[in-house]
Protein backbone atom coordinates (compact mmCIF):
# COMPACT_ATOMS: atom_id res chain seq x y z
CA UNK A 1 0.00 0.00 0.00
CA UNK A 2 1.32 3.46 -0.90
CA UNK A 3 2.38 5.64 1.94
CA UNK A 4 0.02 8.49 2.68
CA UNK A 5 1.52 11.79 1.50
CA UNK A 6 2.72 14.18 4.15
CA UNK A 7 0.61 17.21 4.92
CA UNK A 8 -2.71 15.44 4.35
CA UNK A 9 -4.10 17.50 7.22
CA UNK A 10 -3.65 20.81 5.35
CA UNK A 11 -6.82 20.75 3.24
CA UNK A 12 -9.17 19.73 6.10
CA UNK A 13 -7.70 22.49 8.28
CA UNK A 14 -8.26 25.07 5.52
CA UNK A 15 -11.87 23.91 5.18
CA UNK A 16 -12.45 24.10 8.95
CA UNK A 17 -10.92 27.58 9.25
CA UNK A 18 -12.95 28.82 6.30
CA UNK A 19 -16.15 27.31 7.70
CA UNK A 20 -15.45 28.88 11.09
CA UNK A 21 -14.91 32.27 9.49
CA UNK A 22 -18.16 31.74 7.59
CA UNK A 23 -20.06 31.17 10.84
CA UNK A 24 -18.50 34.33 12.25
CA UNK A 25 -19.37 36.32 9.12
CA UNK A 26 -22.96 35.10 9.31
CA UNK A 27 -23.14 36.28 12.93
CA UNK A 28 -21.72 39.69 12.02
CA UNK A 29 -23.20 42.85 10.58
CA UNK A 30 -21.47 45.34 8.30
CA UNK A 31 -20.88 47.63 11.28
CA UNK A 32 -20.15 45.06 13.98
CA UNK A 33 -18.04 41.93 13.69
CA UNK A 34 -18.62 38.80 15.75
CA UNK A 35 -16.64 38.60 19.02
CA UNK A 36 -15.47 42.16 18.50
CA UNK A 37 -13.34 41.16 15.51
CA UNK A 38 -13.84 43.53 12.54
CA UNK A 39 -16.20 42.02 9.98
CA UNK A 40 -13.59 42.65 7.29
CA UNK A 41 -11.36 40.02 8.92
CA UNK A 42 -14.05 37.35 8.75
CA UNK A 43 -14.90 38.19 5.13
CA UNK A 44 -11.22 38.19 4.21
CA UNK A 45 -10.77 34.72 5.72
CA UNK A 46 -13.88 33.34 4.00
CA UNK A 47 -12.86 34.62 0.57
CA UNK A 48 -9.19 33.72 0.90
CA UNK A 49 -9.91 30.31 2.41
CA UNK A 50 -12.60 29.64 -0.16
CA UNK A 51 -10.22 30.62 -2.92
CA UNK A 52 -7.58 28.17 -1.69
CA UNK A 53 -10.22 25.42 -1.53
CA UNK A 54 -11.27 26.06 -5.12
CA UNK A 55 -7.63 26.18 -6.21
CA UNK A 56 -7.26 22.69 -4.76
CA UNK A 57 -10.45 21.55 -6.51
CA UNK A 58 -9.18 23.06 -9.77
CA UNK A 59 -5.94 21.07 -9.57
CA UNK A 60 -7.79 17.96 -8.39
CA UNK A 61 -10.01 18.15 -11.48
CA UNK A 62 -6.96 18.18 -13.75
CA UNK A 63 -5.55 15.14 -11.95
CA UNK A 64 -8.82 13.21 -11.83
CA UNK A 65 -9.42 13.51 -15.58
CA UNK A 66 -5.80 12.54 -16.24
CA UNK A 67 -6.21 9.49 -14.01
CA UNK A 68 -9.40 8.44 -15.80
CA UNK A 69 -7.61 9.00 -19.10
CA UNK A 70 -4.83 6.57 -18.19
CA UNK A 71 -2.14 8.62 -16.44
CA UNK A 72 -1.99 6.79 -13.11
CA UNK A 73 1.19 8.69 -12.16
CA UNK A 74 -0.98 11.51 -10.77
CA UNK A 75 -2.10 9.20 -7.98
CA UNK A 76 1.47 8.32 -7.02
CA UNK A 77 2.33 12.01 -6.90
CA UNK A 78 -0.51 12.68 -4.47
CA UNK A 79 -2.53 14.92 -6.78
CA UNK A 80 -5.76 13.10 -5.93
CA UNK A 81 -5.49 13.94 -2.22
CA UNK A 82 -6.53 17.63 -2.38
CA UNK A 83 -3.31 18.33 -0.47
CA UNK A 84 -1.94 21.66 -1.79
CA UNK A 85 1.58 20.70 -0.68
CA UNK A 86 1.63 17.93 -3.30
CA UNK A 87 1.28 20.12 -6.36
CA UNK A 88 4.08 20.34 -8.90
CA UNK A 89 4.96 23.89 -7.93
CA UNK A 90 3.39 25.09 -4.71
CA UNK A 91 4.62 28.64 -5.36
CA UNK A 92 2.87 29.07 -8.72
CA UNK A 93 -0.13 26.84 -7.94
CA UNK A 94 -1.12 28.26 -4.56
CA UNK A 95 1.14 30.89 -2.99
CA UNK A 96 1.43 33.32 -5.92
CA UNK A 97 -2.31 33.27 -6.74
CA UNK A 98 -3.12 33.95 -3.07
CA UNK A 99 -0.77 36.94 -2.93
CA UNK A 100 -2.01 38.39 -6.21
CA UNK A 101 -5.64 37.95 -5.16
CA UNK A 102 -5.04 39.66 -1.81
CA UNK A 103 -2.99 42.51 -3.26
CA UNK A 104 -4.59 43.09 -6.64
CA UNK A 105 -8.00 41.48 -6.37
CA UNK A 106 -7.33 39.42 -9.52
CA UNK A 107 -7.63 35.62 -9.28
CA UNK A 108 -4.59 34.55 -11.28
CA UNK A 109 -4.77 30.85 -12.22
CA UNK A 110 -2.25 28.52 -10.61
CA UNK A 111 0.22 26.22 -12.33
CA UNK A 112 -1.29 22.93 -13.43
CA UNK A 113 -0.37 19.55 -12.00
CA UNK A 114 2.27 17.52 -13.82
CA UNK A 115 0.61 15.16 -16.31
CA UNK A 116 2.34 12.68 -18.62
CA UNK A 117 0.47 13.00 -21.96
CA UNK A 118 2.09 9.84 -23.30
CA UNK A 119 0.16 7.80 -20.73
CA UNK A 120 -3.23 9.15 -21.84
CA UNK A 121 -5.29 6.78 -23.98
CA UNK A 122 -6.45 9.40 -26.47
CA UNK A 123 -5.11 12.77 -27.59
CA UNK A 124 -8.38 14.46 -26.76
CA UNK A 125 -7.94 13.38 -23.15
CA UNK A 126 -5.05 15.86 -22.91
CA UNK A 127 -7.42 18.64 -23.99
CA UNK A 128 -10.02 17.47 -21.49
CA UNK A 129 -7.42 17.45 -18.70
CA UNK A 130 -6.68 21.12 -19.38
CA UNK A 131 -10.35 22.08 -19.68
CA UNK A 132 -11.28 20.39 -16.39
CA UNK A 133 -9.75 23.13 -14.24
CA UNK A 134 -11.60 26.14 -15.68
CA UNK A 135 -14.82 24.13 -15.84
CA UNK A 136 -14.44 23.42 -12.13
CA UNK A 137 -14.17 27.16 -11.47
CA UNK A 138 -17.34 27.83 -13.46
CA UNK A 139 -19.27 25.09 -11.65
CA UNK A 140 -18.04 26.40 -8.29
CA UNK A 141 -19.10 29.90 -9.33
CA UNK A 142 -22.62 28.77 -10.20
CA UNK A 143 -23.02 26.87 -6.91
CA UNK A 144 -21.67 29.74 -4.82
CA UNK A 145 -23.80 32.33 -6.64
CA UNK A 146 -26.98 30.34 -6.04
CA UNK A 147 -26.15 29.64 -2.40
CA UNK A 148 -25.13 33.22 -1.62
CA UNK A 149 -27.92 35.13 -3.39
CA UNK A 150 -30.54 34.89 -0.58
CA UNK A 151 -28.04 35.52 2.25
CA UNK A 152 -27.99 39.21 3.16
CA UNK A 153 -25.35 38.98 5.89
CA UNK A 154 -21.60 39.58 5.36
CA UNK A 155 -21.36 35.84 4.67
CA UNK A 156 -23.57 36.29 1.61
CA UNK A 157 -21.37 39.17 0.48
CA UNK A 158 -18.22 37.07 0.91
CA UNK A 159 -19.64 34.08 -0.97
CA UNK A 160 -21.01 36.31 -3.74
CA UNK A 161 -17.61 37.90 -4.27
CA UNK A 162 -15.98 34.47 -4.18
CA UNK A 163 -18.46 33.28 -6.82
CA UNK A 164 -17.61 36.23 -9.06
CA UNK A 165 -13.91 35.43 -8.69
CA UNK A 166 -14.59 31.88 -9.88
CA UNK A 167 -16.03 33.18 -13.13
CA UNK A 168 -13.11 35.58 -13.54
CA UNK A 169 -10.67 32.70 -13.03
CA UNK A 170 -12.59 30.44 -15.40
CA UNK A 171 -12.58 33.00 -18.22
CA UNK A 172 -8.96 34.02 -17.66
CA UNK A 173 -7.74 30.45 -17.51
CA UNK A 174 -9.51 29.30 -20.67
CA UNK A 175 -7.79 31.95 -22.80
CA UNK A 176 -5.60 30.25 -25.46
CA UNK A 177 -2.41 31.79 -24.08
CA UNK A 178 0.70 29.74 -23.22
CA UNK A 179 0.74 29.02 -19.51
CA UNK A 180 -3.05 28.97 -19.24
CA UNK A 181 -5.32 25.95 -19.51
CA UNK A 182 -6.90 27.29 -22.69
CA UNK A 183 -3.60 26.79 -24.48
CA UNK A 184 -3.40 23.30 -23.02
CA UNK A 185 -6.72 22.48 -24.69
CA UNK A 186 -5.21 23.33 -28.08
CA UNK A 187 -1.67 22.09 -27.48
CA UNK A 188 -2.22 18.41 -28.42
CA UNK A 189 -3.14 19.54 -31.93
CA UNK A 190 -0.27 22.02 -32.40
CA UNK A 191 3.17 21.39 -33.83
CA UNK A 192 5.57 20.03 -31.16
CA UNK A 193 8.25 22.31 -32.59
CA UNK A 194 6.04 25.35 -32.07
CA UNK A 195 5.10 24.45 -28.49
CA UNK A 196 8.72 23.66 -27.60
CA UNK A 197 9.78 27.16 -28.62
CA UNK A 198 7.22 28.62 -26.25
CA UNK A 199 8.17 26.41 -23.31
CA UNK A 200 10.80 28.72 -21.68
CA UNK A 201 8.33 31.62 -21.48
CA UNK A 202 5.32 29.68 -20.24
CA UNK A 203 5.98 30.01 -16.47
CA UNK A 204 6.16 33.80 -16.77
CA UNK A 205 3.24 34.55 -19.07
CA UNK A 206 0.58 34.36 -16.30
CA UNK A 207 2.56 36.97 -14.34
CA UNK A 208 2.71 39.18 -17.43
CA UNK A 209 -1.06 38.75 -17.79
CA UNK A 210 -1.51 39.92 -14.20
CA UNK A 211 0.63 42.99 -14.83
CA UNK A 212 -1.47 43.85 -17.87
CA UNK A 213 -4.73 43.36 -15.98
CA UNK A 214 -3.43 45.40 -13.05
CA UNK A 215 -2.06 48.27 -15.15
CA UNK A 216 -4.50 48.46 -18.09
CA UNK A 217 -7.98 49.38 -16.82
CA UNK A 218 -9.65 48.43 -20.10
CA UNK A 219 -8.32 44.87 -19.84
CA UNK A 220 -9.53 44.32 -16.28
CA UNK A 221 -12.90 45.93 -17.06
CA UNK A 222 -13.40 43.59 -20.01
CA UNK A 223 -12.49 40.53 -17.94
CA UNK A 224 -14.64 41.43 -14.95
CA UNK A 225 -17.46 42.58 -17.23
CA UNK A 226 -17.63 39.17 -18.92
CA UNK A 227 -17.39 37.42 -15.55
CA UNK A 228 -20.17 39.61 -14.17
CA UNK A 229 -22.44 38.58 -17.05
CA UNK A 230 -21.92 34.92 -16.15
CA UNK A 231 -22.39 35.72 -12.48
CA UNK A 232 -25.75 37.40 -13.14
CA UNK A 233 -26.76 34.54 -15.47
CA UNK A 234 -26.09 32.12 -12.61
CA UNK A 235 -28.41 34.10 -10.34
CA UNK A 236 -25.74 36.03 -8.48
CA UNK A 237 -26.45 39.23 -6.56
CA UNK A 238 -24.16 41.96 -7.91
CA UNK A 239 -24.83 44.29 -4.98
CA UNK A 240 -23.70 41.61 -2.52
CA UNK A 241 -20.62 40.87 -4.62
CA UNK A 242 -19.68 44.56 -4.59
CA UNK A 243 -20.02 44.65 -0.79
CA UNK A 244 -17.93 41.49 -0.53
CA UNK A 245 -15.22 43.01 -2.70
CA UNK A 246 -15.16 46.15 -0.56
CA UNK A 247 -14.96 44.18 2.70
CA UNK A 248 -12.31 41.80 1.36
CA UNK A 249 -10.05 44.57 0.08
CA UNK A 250 -10.73 46.86 3.03
CA UNK A 251 -7.39 48.62 2.66
CA UNK A 252 -7.96 49.63 -0.97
Amino acid sequence: MAKSPGGSWIFPVIVLVTAGAGVAAQASTRSSGWLGVPVEVWVFLVVLGGWVITLCLHEFAHALVAYVGGDTSVRARGYLTLNPARYTDLATSVIMPIILLAVGGIPLPGGAVLVEPGRLRRRWFASLVSAAGPLTNVVAGVVLAVVAAPISSPLGAALSYLALLQFVAGILNILPIPGFDGFGVLEPYLSPRFTERLRPARPWIPLVAFIILFSVPQASRALFGAANELFVWAGGNTALAAIGSSLFRFWA
